[in-house]
């Protein structure tokens, strides 16, 4: 795999988000999208902070969009998701999918 850097579950989750909700990738759709998805609440600053995290990695990039009067006036940041962003989780899914090959089938019985 070559990778020097690694991305933590969370980090993955938000940066799986970001490429799944395309051009709508800001800090509470991503909030709402795992609650739907995921059936797991996560605070806001926490995706933020991934986010600017996952940005400084050259993951993701960031840019703002218009102002809105239902923003009293102030601009969402979006962000998309960066090439290197898209070999990471491409990596990461190989990985795990080797991994689950060689895993014995789960029996769900009792």
């Amino acid at each position: 795999m070559g990778r020097t850097t690694f991305l933590g579950e969370f980090e993955e989750l938000i940066l799986t988000m970001v490429l799944i909700l395309d051009e709508n990738s800001y800090g509470n759709t991503i909030v709402k999208a795992i609650k739907e998805h995921q059936k797991r609440e996560v605070n806001l600053s926490s995706v933020h902070v991934t986010l600017y995290r996952l940005e400084k990695k050259g993951f993701v990039e960031s840019f703002m969009g218009g102002a809105t009067k239902v923003r009293g006036g102030r601009k969402k940041r979006y962000f998309k998701i960066t090439n290197t962003g898209k070999v990471m989780l491409r990596e990461m899914k190989d990985s795990r999918m080797n991994l689950w090959s060689l895993a014995p089938q789960l029996n769900y019985s009792s």
